[in-house]
């Protein structure tokens, strides 16, 4: 690959419509910019439908989509279970079970059965990445987004990480990557990074890591989520995780020895988009260290986010301030992922840190 293409294959995108055809603007992401991936969304934030309706209309899209690639596509949906998930028992897919319910029991035989259903569901409508498992520990009872929703295992680090590697491994067996989410850890916090700033400096714990260290000595690490969260003893700056090269560099890749693609939660987020300008957040992200960089068009409508995206990193080269080694080695981590998932690779084999 060249550096140019790696720029393209460092965006996953969202768009409007149930199908697609030439001409489509995710369409000429794709064949244009080449772009990485592009993720799904059952509704718009209004309620109005964006991609899936049915289990036939997504099997035709997913398809369509690989069509105009010349590049395997990532195609990711967040399909944690229960309260979050884009393919949902009212459109005609199979129900699914929270986390916190699975996570209430030790045996892990529930919450593989509930995966192996869940992984079969996507592999059989085109979908290859998951962007669960949620592994931030339910911390704080009064927590906005992660324990009202019911999104984590449980408290224990343990127990989060067991349940999170059979959740894995039942995806794995169906050609499914999975991502981590949402480090350092969202459990502990009080707000909502998708509705604006949120600090944990105060409630964040070392502990909140362990899931990951257990997670990563095993192998059960595809990818891992950054959060939009600031948490200042990690971070005096007061950046959020995903700018952050403290804690992305610093932290995931060179504490924790991860070396796997790091994916940026939504740069469309108001923990972003209060503060700095896309072209910004692109650049920064880069910098602390992410690879793939995701852009949802659900919470905000931006155009060419992919052309944007490269031309802003372009900058950063023209300017000296990141070099083409880390560039091409962000698009080999994406690289062996889809071998991954073409089975081309063993799903435990990831490269050498860099």
């Amino acid at each position: 690959m060249t550096t140019r293409l790696n720029l393209g294959q460092m965006f996953m995108i969202g768009f409007d419509g149930m199908t697609v055809a030439a001409g489509h603007p995710v369409v000429e992401a794709i064949v244009r910019e080449q772009a990485g991936g592009v993720i799904l969304f059952d509704r718009n934030v209004d309620g109005s439908g964006q991609n899936i309706q049915s289990p036939g209309q997504l099997r035709e899209l997913t398809a369509a989509l690989q069509g105009f690639a010349d590049i395997p596509l990532l195609i990711g949906v967040d399909q944690e279970g229960g309260r979050v998930c884009r393919l949902q028992e009212k459109d005609g897919f199979p129900a699914t079970v929270a986390a916190k319910r699975l996570g209430s029991e030790p045996d892990v035989t529930a919450t593989r059965q509930q995966a192996e259903l869940m992984a079969a569901t996507l592999a059989g409508h085109g979908i290859n990445l998951n962007l669960a498992p949620v592994v931030d520990l339910d911390l704080n009872p009064d927590n906005p987004i992660i324990s009202r929703y019911e999104r984590s295992f449980g408290a224990e680090p343990g127990l989060v990480a067991l349940h999170a590697a059979a959740f894995i491994a039942a995806h794995h067996a169906r050609g499914v990557a999975c991502c981590l989410k949402h480090f350092p850890g969202h459990g502990s916090s009080g707000g909502d990074s998708h509705l604006g700033f949120v600090d944990s400096s105060e409630c964040w714990r070392e502990i909140e890591l362990e899931p990951y260290r257990r997670l990563f000595q095993d192998g059960f690490a595809d990818a891992v989520m950054t959060a939009h969260v600031v948490q200042r003893g990690l971070d005096p700056r007061g950046l959020p995780a995903t700018l952050s090269g403290p804690m992305v560099s610093g932290l995931l890749r060179g504490r924790l020895g991860f070396t796997g693609v790091i994916v940026s939660d939504d740069l469309q987020m108001r923990a972003i988009t209060d503060k700095w300008s896309y072209e910004e957040a692109v650049q920064m992200a880069v910098l602390a260290g992410v690879d793939l960089l995701i852009v949802g068009n659900n919470l905000l409508r931006r155009e060419n986010v992919v052309a944007r995206g490269v031309r802003a990193i372009e900058r950063l080269l023209d300017g000296n301030r990141i070099g083409e080694e880390a560039l091409r080695a962000a698009g080999q981590r994406i690289s062996l992922l889809k071998q991954k998932i073409a089975g081309e690779v063993p799903w435990k084999k990831n490269g050498p840190m860099t």
